[in-house]
């Protein structure tokens, strides 16, 4: 078994017993909890710098993991800025560790690599940027989803384990809404570091490929989203099937694009 499997699979163990603990009988934001999610974190993290240094990967197994790794670190951060955010946790950690068994799985994938330094930095700026946008929209998603499940489970008045575990309706709108701003602003920002990237590459401020497209259309959907949720107070199923659509925009433009021309091509 090579070092590189050893690293992988300690990390599908990681972010396995991450997602295991929620589900406890006394799930809480208690002591197993932080542990079991810092363990994941701390490995997730360690083990995506392993795979970007020396040089920055454009493998699709590479794009994964740092976005687990980035969405982890995001989630803990909200975790302990907002009181109810830790109620994610049982759609989230799972959904992370499928990433990771999709990483896995086309690891063995041959994938160019380029050096982090470009002139002034703005490549690696608006790989920045554009990780941080995409873990805004993922959490946004989530919280969403969250909402679709508690409205499915009012409409039966039958509420299961899965949407007792999960923050209400009111928590988990009040935090799709507040990420989502926050991924606006960002993803505007990414769009300006990445015409700053393409100028300083070849002068040129930017290139319409794939990745541009639905990234484009993402920031026009989540600003329509946010205007329609402060002057027409657009809440519930129909925000969060709103708030799918931006991610599903942005997957494509981000790991999306990765998997076409990494594994498919």
């Amino acid at each position: 078994m090579t070092t590189f499997t050893v690293y992988n699979l300690v990390a599908l163990v990681s972010l396995l017993s991450a997602a295991l603990v929620p589900w406890r009988r006394s799930a809480g934001p208690d002591t197993f909890f932080w542990a079991a999610l810092g363990l994941a974190l701390l490995v997730c993290i360690a083990w995506a710098v392993l795979q970007v240094e020396p040089a920055w990967s454009t493998g699709f197994a590479t794009a994964l993991w740092l976005t687990i790794a980035a969405t982890l670190f995001a989630f803990v951060i909200l975790v302990l800025l907002v009181r109810e955010a830790w109620r994610l946790a049982p759609l989230l950690l799972p959904y992370l560790l499928l990433l990771g068994l999709m990483a896995t799985l086309w690891s063995q994938t041959t994938a160019a690599t380029e050096p982090l330094e470009t002139p002034f930095g703005w490549f690696a700026v608006h790989v920045a940027v554009s990780l941080a946008t995409y873990v805004l929209v993922t959490l946004a998603a989530v919280a969403g989803a969250a909402v679709l499940v508690q409205e499915r489970a009012l409409k039966r008045r039958a509420p299961g384990r899965i949407s007792r575990s999960l923050p209400s309706i009111a928590d988990a709108e009040r935090l799709e809404h507040r990420l989502l701003i926050a991924a606006e602003i960002i993803l505007g920002l990414g769009i300006v570091t990445g015409m700053a990237a393409q100028f300083a590459a070849d002068g040129s401020l930017i290139d319409i490929d794939h990745k541009t497209s639905f990234a484009l259309a993402a920031f026009v959907v989540l600003g329509g989203l946010l205007i329609a949720q402060r002057l027409w107070g657009l809440r519930g199923r129909r925000a969060a099937r709103y708030v799918l659509t931006v991610y599903l925009l942005l997957t494509l433009a981000y790991p999306g694009v990765k998997f076409v021309t990494d594994v498919i091509l």
